[in-house]
């Protein structure tokens, strides 16, 4: 299956967020990843490439991630998407309790380092706190020879900054360690897919915001506190 993978990124609603669909080219089988704001959508895009939902990955639970309300306004999430497809929600097991309008049956509690297998893709989860207490960025492998690995990364890291950290559940100490232990860790060529449109390009890789990106240059915890406005 070297060259089946199936990946898109949109950008879909006001806030610029960027919802992806990884899966398999043979077998037909998709995820949507931060199913948001125009489900209907979603489901056309997907429709017109043949491809069958079977999973919603959830990077957070803020709900212009994931739906529901925000600011008075209804957001369309995963819920109105499961109200049309059959398919299993994949949220970090610190969150899940944030999808209550599910039924526990439609839910896939995750964990660092579990692996969801999307009709023969592999999509490895890693555990990224600090945004929120249970954000998580998705690993795609390459699938052809010299092809590059994908960070699906959601609000963790942007393309020239990070994930916020003064909201509720938010963690600035965490952010350090999930940047520097865990997605500074991969390898230089990574391919960077944020979960927002806040920059001039769409994509990056590791390698290149390691140089760039002025919230990876502290070599402290405490620099980087301090920077934050925590110290």
């Amino acid at each position: 299956m070297s060259n089946s993978l199936y990946f898109k990124q949109v950008e879909i609603g006001p806030m610029s967020n960027f919802v992806y669909l990884v899966g398999s080219t043979e077998t037909r089988k998709v995820a949507v990843i931060d199913a948001a704001w125009d489900i209907e959508g979603i489901l056309r895009l997907a429709a017109a490439d043949g491809m069958e939902i079977t999973h919603a990955l959830v990077t957070h639970t803020h709900p212009d991630h994931v739906g529901s309300w925000l600011h008075g306004a209804h957001i369309e999430g995963v819920e109105e998407l499961l109200g049309k497809v059959k398919a299993k929600v994949v949220v970090h097991k610190a969150e899940a309790e944030f999808l209550k309008s599910l039924s526990p049956s439609d839910i896939i509690r995750s964990d660092s380092g579990d692996k969801i297998n999307v009709g023969g893709i592999e999509i490895q989860l890693i555990h990224t706190p600090g945004h929120t207490p249970g954000s998580q960025c998705f690993l795609v492998g390459g699938f052809s020879p010299g092809q590059p690995d994908r960070l699906i990364a959601g609000d963790t890291l942007f393309i020239g900054s990070c994930g916020r950290v003064d909201l509720p559940g938010s963690s600035a100490e965490e952010m350090y360690h999930s940047l520097t232990q865990k997605l500074m860790q991969l390898s230089d060529d990574t391919i960077l897919f944020p979960g927002h449109n806040y920059a001039a390009e769409m994509t990056s890789t590791i390698g290149a915001q390691k140089k760039s990106n002025p919230y990876l240059q502290f070599h402290s915890l405490n620099a980087f506190l301090a920077a934050m406005g925590y110290a």
